[in-house]
């Protein structure tokens, strides 16, 4: 089986790599080939099976038609430019969000009937907009509020679309955001819900620009990862022509992801966060979904974190944190277009 993945130096894409390399299968089949691909190298450790990386544009068509030449049997569209940045430069994200998602649709059609590759296309809550339910449930209707959401509700038509023509055989997930993502805070307006947590088990204040009453959708690196995996590798006879499916989470409000902390990590951990209220993320934080039913995707096999103390925990094992204390602060971390 050959593998890409588009994405890869993100937090989400290198531990999917690193999970690959340490399998060196996937659903029973011998892995033989990983291409991995961004906009820098993802820097991977070498593994069981050969590695081209590969670092460039996904919005240059030619880039893109190299990476598909090869005819991957998997691919994992993972690359994006996230919902912040997204917002603030217009014509970026719509260059790299939806034109590079077209771009390498594009090219698997032209390499001819004969190949239909998997493709893992990650989605995001963003796809939703205000106002919402109490839950939202699977047949709420997409009407995304930004131009995130609006980018990655386009690629989720697309990839039906071209799913129907046969294509491709694609799956595409709809990502909570992702917590507690390791290094440094990215562009993403979501990344305060990192924030609160990571800077506080490291010893360093954090700012909270939202209210502790704000409630947000949210799943760990390790679940996302699983995600990947089983879209990668499930059937998706039973899906029908809808093939975007919202992951399951866990809802959460800010107050009890910092409950959380204290419980974990100690009262002086959850008192390093500092209230400094920001409109402009306010304002986008306030169009975003605060809680799912996600049948498709639990009947589907996809499974979710057990609760808000088992992700703290993680990222301080990740971290080499001991329960309290501080860690190495190492992992670095680019934009891998799961975190909405």
């Amino acid at each position: 089986m050959k593998v890409l993945v588009i994405g890869a130096a993100g937090m989400v894409g290198r531990r999917l790599c690193e999970r690959l390399l340490a399998a060196g299968t996937l659903d029973g089949q011998a892995i033989t080939a990983l291409t991995v691909f961004d906009v820098v190298d993802a820097g991977l450790p070498a593994g069981a099976f050969p590695v081209d990386e590969i670092a460039g544009d996904i919005a240059d068509r030619d880039t893109v038609a190299r990476l598909v030449a090869p005819r991957p049997d998997l691919i994992f569209h993972l690359a994006a430019i996230v919902s912040g940045e997204a917002e603030a430069e217009f014509d970026k994200g719509y260059r790299i969000n939806l034109d590079g998602t077209r771009h390498l649709f594009e090219e698997i059609r032209a390499q001819g009937p004969d190949y239909r590759p998997r493709v893992v296309y990650t989605s995001s809550i963003a796809v939703f907009g205000a106002p919402f339910p109490d839950r939202i449930g699977d047949d709420f209707v997409n009407a995304p509020l930004t131009s995130y959401g609006t980018q990655k509700m386009i690629g989720e038509l697309l990839l039906n679309d071209y799913t129907r023509k046969g294509i491709l055989d694609g799956v595409g997930i709809r990502l909570p955001t992702i917590v507690v993502r390791p290094g440094k805070p990215n562009k993403a307006a979501s990344g305060f819900f990192s924030g609160i947590i990571r800077e506080p088990l490291a010893g360093q204040d954090a700012v909270l620009p939202v209210e502790d009453d704000v409630r947000h959708w949210v799943a760990s690196p390790d679940a996302a990862v699983g995600f990947l995996i089983h879209a990668a590798t499930m059937d998706l006879s039973g899906l029908g022509p809808r093939r975007c499916l919202t992951m399951p989470g866990l809802s959460m409000t800010v107050g009890e992801m910092l409950q959380s902390l204290a419980r974990v990590a100690g009262p002086d951990a959850a008192g390093r966060v500092r209230r400094v209220p920001d409109e402009t993320i306010r304002g986008i934080v306030a169009g975003w979904p605060r809680d799912f039913a996600p049948e498709r995707a639990l009947a589907a096999g996809f499974t979710a974190d057990a609760s808000f103390d088992d992700i703290v925990r993680a990222h301080m094992r990740d971290s080499g944190y001991a329960a309290g204390g501080q860690g190495n602060g190492q992992h670095g971390q680019r934009d891998g277009g799961a975190d909405g």
